[in-house]
């Protein structure tokens, strides 16, 4: 099945929450299996799991804060903190809370699902980190401003669609197939601009591993050998800092969780 056909199979829906609506997919029945996108993504980015695991899991990826019909958070410089409160505000206002969870994030969704877990550490029996996006917080600030602002600059030089233009394909290996760098251009394209601001805020002060220093649940990090947005050295490091296992998911790109799916939903189906 396409994953155009999969996204009319399982479309966004919105819940309210106390801190603004959330929209997201949801498929199957059973334990909890959240899933947290990246900056220039959304839940779009997980269909490919929510069609294999829908049998054994609830499998639920939410559209972050500012992005798709999500409301924004609050904070113009919002922390992952800020983000990892509206993971449990969603939980709460779909009657979901109680359970324990399994939660993966990638890229920047790392940070945000790192934050969830600290705040609420009993409620979530394994964190799946893919292709981890570690933050510039313990950067030099004229770094972290820089990258910061770049990034800024380009999105307004560019627009949404402009930027998924030039950045979509870097999100994949040179191997991937014509019809998933068109499916990742177009879910790019269809970020909203204060969303990925906020996000790239975040992004640029927040830090990985201190957040991961609150982390008791069992971490597994995992990337491909052809990312070139978070590389595989600087992943396997990670892995090393917070003595977590580390797996590689073969000669893909960055969008593991599209370009690498049998290898992903593996992982995160596996025992902790």
């Amino acid at each position: 099945m396409s994953l155009q056909e999969l996204a009319r199979q399982w479309p966004a829906q919105v819940v309210t929450t106390d801190g603004g609506d959330i929209a997201y997919r949801r498929a199957g029945q059973g334990p909890l299996l959240v899933l947290l996108h990246g900056i220039g993504s959304a839940s779009g980015s997980w269909l490919r799991q929510l069609q294999a695991l829908q049998s054994r899991f609830t499998v639920l990826a939410w559209d972050a804060p500012g992005y798709g019909r999500s409301a924004p958070v609050q904070a113009e410089w919002p922390t992952a903190e800020d983000y990892g409160q509206r993971v449990w505000q969603w939980l709460q206002a779909l009657d979901l809370a109680q359970q324990p969870i399994r939660l993966a994030g990638h890229s920047l969704g790392c940070l945000m699902a790192a934050a969830a877990v600290a705040q609420q550490p009993d409620a979530v029996e394994r964190l799946v980190l893919l292709s981890p996006a570690l933050g510039y917080g313990k950067a030099d600030a004229a770094l972290r401003e820089s990258k910061l602002r770049d990034r800024l600059a380009n999105l307004e030089r560019l627009g949404p669609a402009g930027m998924a233009e030039h950045r979509g394909a870097a999100m994949l290996s040179a191997q991937a197939e014509v019809s998933l760098v068109a499916y990742v251009k177009s879910i790019m394209a269809a970020i909203d601009p204060a969303g990925y601001t906020q996000a790239a805020r975040l992004l640029a002060h927040a830090d990985l591993d201190s957040l991961l220093a609150a982390v008791t649940c069992p971490v597994t990090v995992a990337s491909g050998s052809a990312d070139t947005i978070t590389p595989a050295a600087a992943c396997e490091a990670l892995a090393r800092r917070v003595g977590a296992p580390y797996l590689s998911l073969g000669p893909v790109g960055h969008a593991c969780a599209l370009e690498a799916a049998d290898a992903v939903n593996t992982l995160l189906q596996a025992t902790p």
